[in-house]
């Protein structure tokens, strides 16, 4: 059994460390790039809908206290080949995570040496870094939890010196909202903006390691939410009103900081950018290493995964199984490419745990979990947000999705096929 070592504040921690983590440091400048001053809007459109899903997301988790989050939900609500697509594409989202923020990591290491944009180096560090978080993971849920509550802590420090600084040095007419961009701009701008706004659900994967997941899940992901979304729009309002050429920087926050600051503010940003990604980091091989582990105690996965080491309690196969695929993701896929995928699967989980709300509370009224208001419209809600959302992907996207996605089911169907002989 999986030690429960995650407290409340270290789940809030956790949860915000998941999502402010590399899409702040490089979305702002793709999201002006396409709306421009119409991107706040979009930043607000994107908090609306995360926040109606994180509502499903609350409702929807507090009936369960077990390792897998949405793949549990999932398995309840529909069955167990719907849940094993979900388990698999939530891995896929961990994954393809991990490889943009990684990637973000080797670009804004850049800002040292021109040497962090020779490929060898960015297979180096990418190798390197998994190796180090890796062995993180493997020594213990305390020892990752306090990592990541102090890697938390050092993202906030700079990402707040930056907003309070930029707000003195806005130029008002940076702020011109006299051309709207076209309806299908705004909307692969929200789509962008979802990577961003996304992986609060990797706080659920680990209820199995949550002290009392029904109370603290629902505290933890409004708490959490409300922090997030008032950083994301006054960093997006300093990066516009204080970086003229915003649309085509690849370091948007350190070079609007260095506008401000001069090299120093550059240079605290930067670092303060490296430490936020490397906390993402470590909270992917976190909550995605517990899918297989998830998928084998379902044995929808071989039964190896779901091994779990005598003395450090963590899921070590599962662990080092991640790490292996995180590696050949990350050196494979570039920044854009591998953001594309992870927003396509993200969005797939969240309508399903949108249907997974209306099917529980028809299936399991009596159930005692936390009730939320107008729960089942917004379900809804979030149903035809991410439907809409995903209709501004494009068809080589889609097309990649399909691929790993039939990849799963066809190690599925091994597995099947293998355990029964």
């Amino acid at each position: 059994m999986l030690k429960r070592g995650i407290r409340k504040w270290d789940l809030v921690f956790l949860i915000i460390n998941s999502v402010i983590g590399a899409g702040i440091f490089g979305l702002p400048a793709k999201a002006f790039a396409l709306s421009g001053p119409y991107s706040l809007l979009a930043f607000g459109v994107c908090a609306v809908v995360m926040l109606v899903l994180i509502l499903v997301f609350m409702e929807v988790s507090s009936r369960f206290d077990k390792t897998g989050g949405p793949y549990l939900y999932i398995k309840e609500a529909f069955g167990a080949m719907p849940a094993f697509a979900v388990g698999w594409v939530l891995m896929l989202t961990r994954l393809f995570s991990y490889a943009t923020l990684i990637n973000l990591l080797v670009i804004y290491m850049a800002f040292f040496s021109p040497i962090f944009q020779e490929e060898w180096m960015r297979i180096l560090l990418i190798v390197g870094i998994t190796a180090v978080l890796t062995g993180i993971n493997l020594l213990g849920i305390k020892d990752s939890t306090r990592t990541t509550n102090i890697l938390t802590i050092a993202k906030l420090l700079p990402l707040a010196l930056f907003i309070v600084v930029g707000l003195f040095f806005l130029n008002q007419e940076a702020f011109d909202f006299s051309s709207p961009p076209p309806m299908p701009e705004f909307a692969n701008t929200a789509l962008l903006l979802i990577f961003a706004f996304g992986g609060f659900e990797a706080g659920l994967v680990i209820s199995g390691e949550v002290e009392n997941p029904r109370k603290n899940l629902p505290f933890a992901l409004m708490t959490g939410a409300l922090i997030i979304t008032v950083f994301y729009v006054l960093i997006q309002v300093v990066a516009i009103g204080t970086l003229p050429d915003l649309a085509t920087s690849d370091k948007p926050l350190a070079d609007a900081a260095s506008r401000v600051m001069g090299y120093g503010g550059g240079l605290f940003i930067t670092i303060g950018a490296i430490v936020s990604i490397l906390g993402t980091l470590n909270v992917q091989i976190l909550s995605g290493s517990r899918l297989p582990f998830a998928l084998s105690e379902s044995q929808q996965f071989p039964k190896m995964f779901s091994f779990i080491h005598p003395r450090f309690r963590t899921p070590s196969v599962a662990v080092l199984f991640f790490a292996f695929l995180i590696i050949i993701v990350a050196t494979v896929w570039d920044f854009m490419g591998s953001l594309a995928i992870s927003v396509i699967a993200r969005l797939l989980i969240y309508l399903l745990v949108c249907g997974a709300l209306i099917r529980l509370r028809k299936s399991q009224p009596e159930a005692d979990y936390y009730k939320v208001k107008f729960g089942i419209p917004l379900a809804i809600a979030g149903i035809a947000a991410t439907i809409w959302l995903l209709s501004s992907t494009q068809i080589e996207e889609i097309t990649d999705m399909a691929l790993w996605t039939a990849l799963g089911f066809v190690i599925y169907g091994a597995h099947k096929i293998f355990s029964k002989k």
